[in-house]
């Protein structure tokens, strides 16, 4: 296990606004991973926490960032917005190749639910994204264009209780022209709230960003 750095809240511009973040690198991190949080959710995700700790125990940096303000956030169709989420990950990740302590290391998204999209959408526009790890997520929300032009290795993780969210991953699944692979967990719920299954979705996480971001 590699020690982890102090975690630093930052506040990133992007379009206008001033988005609320922490940054937490490990010594020697091979690379970092934006969270993307869903619909309702935010940095202080316990769920996206207990990632993120897994993920900086295997040596990689993480940056849990609010993609909504807090206003924004009371509009549930805001949620949905995937474009204006979009736009907001992409400037965030500018930021981070425009940082320091950042800008020579890979970039990888971990999406939930709507921020799944986002991801996707942000990766086909930014073609040196490493990898894509969604959970629980909507890939379909993305679009069937911006799904064909990803080319980050992408892993979508379902539970096996979610059935709705099940089929619209494979529908996505589908148009993916990129390395790709979908996993079920199994008895787990959209919230991976079973004992063990968050442990699973971190574990397949670390184990996806581990590979591909240490070859950029």
């Amino acid at each position: 296990m590699k020690p982890t750095g102090s975690p630093k809240l930052v506040s990133i511009p992007a379009n206008g606004v001033s988005l609320e973040g922490m940054l937490d690198l490990p010594e020697n991190a091979s690379g970092v991973v934006l969270f993307a949080h869903g619909s309702g959710s935010s940095r202080l995700s316990p769920r996206n926490n207990y990632v993120a700790g897994v993920l900086r125990d295997a040596g990689l940096g993480t940056l849990l960032i609010d993609l909504l303000t807090r206003s924004e956030d009371t509009d549930y169709a805001t949620r949905f917005d995937i474009p204006l989420l979009t736009g907001r990950l992409l400037a965030t990740t500018r930021w981070l190749k425009s940082m320091g302590r950042t800008q020579s290391l890979a970039i990888g998204y971990f999406g939930a639910s709507t921020g799944a999209a986002a991801a996707l959408q942000a990766a086909a526009e930014d073609g040196e994204i490493a990898a894509i790890v969604s959970r629980g997520g909507r890939p379909d929300l993305a679009g069937d264009d911006a799904l064909r032009q990803v080319t980050a290795p992408t892993l979508l993780i379902v539970g096996g209780a979610d059935s709705v969210v099940i089929e619209l991953n494979h529908a996505a699944y589908e148009q993916l022209k990129c390395e790709k692979k979908l996993v079920i967990v199994p008895g787990a719920s959209h919230l991976f709230e079973e004992s063990g299954a968050l442990e699973q979705v971190a574990k397949y996480a670390a184990s996806w960003f581990g590979q591909y971001l240490a070859m950029r």
